[in-house]
């Protein structure tokens, strides 16, 4: 037998014998350890856990059959945009709202009308992980040049401690094929709402790095990120090419922040915040470096859930809310429309957009000839329906529809993946309106019986 041979047939026959040594080794390395040490091994493998979200995510531009609506069981909003020629973007998350998220989009080119079955995934899962991989926060905005951005959070589970807001940009939204750039990492944390365009040209970004230092064995990882969590905003002076850390407000009670931000007539930023008390404000007169004491504001009150705040073309202040009072709420039911002449003091009008039960996380756009789109979602577990609202200012002042184009209740999507019941029977799930698919369990969705504990981190 040659040489190399026999090296290699005692080699064989000593690994096991090796790799029990090993093993021993390994085991009274960790006797000698003091907790001390063993507490500091455990978060350097955490780190590295965590360290998996830094791996740049995929966009899946032929998501079909995989995602399609028979294998949905889940839907929670995310945004709408509108595109410079009038094409519809709606994002959603599709798997829960717990590690099992993922991102799906689709399109409408009859304003909202009919939708596309879904033309773009984010799923960052993968069976070669530890653990799941969460895309569960972003938005849509279409920016001054008519470009579409897609931001959108990675974390591992729910959240690590860190998480990263990534943007991918899309230079041909209304084509036949759109074409998305690779997605790159602007920072940490996530950013669920759109940015601002301020009167200097520079767009102003909302990114929210938790006060909570990560949940579970996360906890307490980042310690080097404390100082800077908060509801921060970020700054681009060159069309999205850079972004930049400004500054950040810091809130009692935190619930994610979910913060929006205007620019007020004279220069201020006026930012809101989602807390677990209800909704917070804060002010900032040197343009995001540093923010007033956060206080409740005068005569607006929500529940512990997103909201949405955006100057119009018209030159008012567009408020998305629960409850049919600005300064009342009966918790995520009502959703209602408001306007406001005097930067936010007082408000008028109040258009129900939708009176049920289970309504939330409205997002919104207003198009050139003043309409205004509201995407929310209701009963996310169950129904999981994705909605529109179609309506404009006159309508909102009026407290009931006049507009010949405006619409309440306008379906975006539904999945008609199968559910199960409390007690874990299949229940059929709700059929989309245009009776597509059939019905499938989706594999990433059964969150319940897998960890039950997510729920509870975050209010559906």
């Amino acid at each position: 037998m040659k040489p190399i041979l026999l090296t290699a047939l005692a080699a064989l026959l000593l690994a096991p014998s090796a790799a029990h040594e090993a093993a021993e080794n390994l085991e009274a390395h960790f006797a000698a350890m003091t907790p001390a040490e063993v507490r500091a091994y455990e978060l350097d493998v955490m780190r590295r856990i965590a360290d998996l979200a830094l791996i740049p995510p995929r966009l899946n531009t032929s998501p079909l059959p995989e995602y399609d609506y028979d294998r949905l069981d889940y839907g929670m909003t995310i945004g709408i945009e509108r595109t410079p020629t009038g094409r519809l973007w709606a994002c959603w998350v599709a798997g829960g709202d717990s590690p099992k998220a993922f991102f799906v989009l689709a399109t409408s080119d009859d304003d909202g009308q009919t939708w596309s079955k879904p033309r773009l995934v984010v799923d960052a899962h993968s069976k070669n992980l530890p653990m799941d991989r969460s895309v569960l926060v972003g938005n849509l905005w279409t920016d001054p040049l008519g470009r579409l951005w897609l931001f959108f959070d990675q974390s591992m589970d729910m959240f690590d401690g860190r998480a990263g807001v990534w943007a991918a940009v899309c230079e041909n939204p209304d084509a036949e094929r759109p074409a998305w750039s690779t997605p790159r990492r602007i920072w940490h944390g996530v950013a669920l709402n759109k940015p601002i365009v301020l009167s200097t040209g520079q767009w102003m970004l909302p990114i929210s790095l938790d006060q909570r230092e990560g949940f579970g064995p996360f906890k307490g990882l980042f310690k080097e990120l404390d100082p800077l969590r908060g509801a921060n905003v970020f700054v681009s002076t060159d069309q999205g090419a850079t972004w930049q850390r400004r500054g950040a407000a810091v809130f009692p009670n935190p619930d994610w922040h979910e913060h929006m931000i205007v620019e007020r007539k004279d220069g201020t930023l006026w930012m809101l915040a989602r807390t677990a008390k209800g909704i917070m404000q804060t002010n900032s007169a040197d343009g995001g470096r540093t923010w007033a004491a956060p206080t409740e504001p005068p005569g607006i009150r929500q529940p512990n859930a997103r909201f949405f705040l955006r100057r119009l073309a018209s030159g008012r202040l567009l408020l998305v809310k629960h409850g049919d009072a600005v300064d009342a709420h009966q918790g995520r039911v009502k959703l209602s429309a408001w306007l406001s002449e005097d930067e936010g003091k007082t408000w008028e009008g109040g258009l129900i957009l939708d009176e049920r039960k289970g309504v939330s996380y409205p997002d919104g756009v207003q198009a050139p000839d003043g309409t205004i789109y509201i995407s929310y979602d209701r009963n996310r577990a169950t129904d999981g329906e994705i909605l529109l609202a179609r309506f404009t200012e006159k309508d909102i002042l009026a407290g009931k529809l006049e507009g010949p184009k405006s619409k309440l209740k306008m379906l975006i999507s539904r999945p008609l993946g199968s559910k199960k019941s409390p007690g874990g029977r299949p229940a059929t799930g709700a059929q989309h309106l245009d009776q597509r698919g059939g019905v499938s369990r989706c594999p990433r969705a059964a969150v319940a019986a897998e960890n039950p504990h997510v729920l509870s981190l975050r209010p559906l």
